[in-house]
């Protein structure tokens, strides 16, 4: 309660006292004139006791005023004389509405705590002194659905990759190792249970592969970046637990570290599809195109689909997929991305999170990364 804004909002009986003697009344006649004992009033008169909504009405009849006159004088009598508020609420607000702290304390990221420490975890959180350091996220790979994802949620993720990022240890890089280690890869595309062996397999080329669950409102798939000129981080969020949509996004994060994309500037992958895509920054596209290739050769695929089009039946499907060596739930995902139509061959495109979340490192999904900030 500020002491001086009190003292500028007298108690409702003030006006009362005033209404008596102007009237001439006396307590006794206005507790007559309510019907009401007069004890009751007089611990109103001397401001021991407020207005009720039902008193209000009554003193309006009496004076013949609107209830709502004595109300709003009790109000704002009460609003006068209530306590200051905690100022960790306004903190805690402000926060809030610019980043996911309720999110990130249920993920275990931060500890729920009075505002100063919540401020104070952030800033390490974003490896920064104070919060207001926090970098702006002003870059996503798909533009048009750049506003769909809340900017703070982005970052957020990316920097739990970061933090779990600097803790691993890997083989020294090696692009030459990296380029052989796709080789390895595609042969793992027939099996959903296969994919347990790519984080190992990037792993031993010296890519750190990170799978950390998607904030809720995010759309983010993947990240590349590096920690210094010699050390590649991929991050995944398995946002979409496709199988078709795992061999999209990894080759693309793959194809980023070979062009030493992120190396400036991290590269942040939104809403992707298997495909390439127009109006998307040059490094998108390169990393799209071999993404797509890597799943299916795309002379094959585009031959198939001229062949078959607009009929395509689930054993055209599952023969070609046999003849390409890959999981039909991959050549389901290709047509759905060519045909424009993403109802279709739903039922071949299997989940894939256990498999890929049983050999990696990662955060979510119920487990937290022990991480010491």
């Amino acid at each position: 309660m500020s002491d001086s804004t009190a003292d500028l909002v007298p108690h409702p009986s003030e006006f009362i006292r005033e209404e008596l003697e102007a009237r001439g009344w006396t307590q006794r006649d206005l507790a007559f004139i309510l019907g009401c004992n007069s004890t009751s009033l007089n611990l109103l008169l001397l401001g021991k006791k407020g207005i009720s909504t039902d008193m209000a009405k009554a003193l309006g009849e009496a004076f013949d005023v609107s209830a709502e006159f004595f109300s709003n004088l009790q109000r704002a009598y009460d609003l006068a004389n209530a306590s200051d508020p905690n100022p960790a609420i306004a903190k805690r607000a402000r926060i809030q509405s610019q980043y996911p702290i309720r999110e990130m304390i249920k993920r275990g990221w931060l500890h729920d705590a009075e505002a100063s420490f919540l401020e104070e975890q952030l800033a390490k959180h974003f490896c920064v002194s104070k919060v207001s350091d926090v970098p702006y996220l002003d870059h996503a790979a798909k533009k048009t659905d750049y506003d769909e994802a809340p900017p703070a949620e982005q970052l957020a993720w990316l920097f739990r990759v970061k933090q779990i990022a600097k803790t691993l240890k890997v083989s020294k890089y090696s692009e030459e190792n990296l380029r052989a280690a796709l080789t390895k890869l595609k042969q793992l595309l027939i099996d959903p249970e296969e994919i347990r062996h790519a984080p190992r397999l990037l792993a031993e080329c010296g890519v750190r592969l990170i799978f950390v669950e998607a904030l809720p409102s995010s759309k983010i798939d993947g990240v590349t970046f590096w920690l210094d000129s010699n050390s590649p981080v991929i991050g995944m969020s398995l946002r979409l637990d496709r199988i078709d949509n795992f061999w999209f996004v990894l080759p693309h994060e793959i194809e980023h570290v070979l062009n030493k994309h992120g190396q400036q500037k991290e590269i942040i992958d939104v809403d992707m599809k298997c495909g390439t895509e127009e109006f998307v920054p040059t490094e998108e596209n390169i990393a799209n195109k071999a993404a797509a290739e890597f799943c299916l050769p795309q002379k094959d695929m585009d031959s198939f689909v001229a062949r078959k089009d607009p009929f395509f039946s689930d054993r055209d499907l599952r023969g070609f997929a046999q003849i390409m060596k890959v999981h039909p739930g991959i050549v389901a995902g290709q047509l759905q991305h060519k045909t424009g139509d993403y109802r279709r061959f739903k039922a071949y495109q299997v989940k894939v999170r256990p498999f890929a979340l049983s050999g990696a490192i990662f955060d979510g999904w119920g487990q937290v990364f022990p991480i010491t900030l």
